[in-house]
C-alpha cells in the first residue's frame, strides 16, 4: 500500500478528511515519484545482470554452497536459488515504488523464515545472497538512489537474520 491508499483508508475509518499532517505525507511522497519510479526501472531494466552478479559474487564468496552436498549443488537446485534472487529483486522494487517496506512484509517475508528451514536451505545463506543481491544493484544506482534503496535490501536482510 501506498502512503496515499494508507492516508485514505485510515480517514475514511475514522469518518473524517485527511489532516493536514497526512497530506503533508502525501505530498512528500509526490515529490519523490520520479526518483521511486527511477530506482525500480533500473533494477528491473537491469534484472539479468543484477542476478548474475550477484550469484557470481556469492558462489566466490561460498564456493560450498555449489559444491557437492550443497544447497545450490547442481543445475536444479542452483536455478532456483537464481529464481529467489529475481524474486527478491522484484519484491524491492514493489517497496521501493510505494516508499514503504510493508509489500515486501506482506508479499514476502511472512513464513520465509519457516519455508526456508522446512526446506533446508540455511537462512544464514539467504541473507549473504541477499547481501550480494544488495551489493550488485546499488552499484548500478547514483549515491543517492543507492541511499534510497539500501533500506529495503536491509529489511529482507534483518528479517532473515
Amino acid at each position: 500500500m501506498t502512503v496515499i491508499s494508507q492516508v485514505i483508508l485510515q480517514a475514511d475509518d475514522e469518518l473524517r478528511y485527511p489532516s493536514s499532517g497526512e497530506l503533508k505525507s502525501i505530498q512528500a511522497f509526490m515529490q519523490t515519484g520520479v526518483k521511486r519510479t527511477r530506482i525500480a526501472s533500473t533494477l528491473a531494466e537491469n534484472e539479468k545482470k543484477i542476478v548474475q552478479e550477484a550469484t557470481k559474487q556469492l558462489w566466490q564468496k561460498r564456493p560450498d554452497f555449489i559444491s557437492p552436498g550443497g544447497n545450490a549443488y547442481g543445475e536444479r537446485q542452483r536455478s532456483l536459488c537464481i529464481r529467489d534472487f529475481g524474486w527478491y529483486l522484484r519484491l524491492i522494487t514493489y517497496g521501493v515504488l510505494a516508499g514503504d517496506k510493508e509489500p515486501i512484509e506482506k508479499i514476502g517475508l511472512i513464513g520465509v523464515r519457516e519455508m526456508y528451514n522446512s526446506l533446508g536451505v540455511p537462512v544464514p545463506g539467504m541473507v549473504e545472497a541477499i547481501a550480494s543481491l544488495k551489493k550488485a544493484s546499488l552499484d548500478l544506482l547514483s549515491a543517492e538512489d543507492a541511499a534510497e534503496a539500501a533500506p529495503y535490501f536491509d529489511y529482507i536482510i534483518q528479517a532473515m537474520s
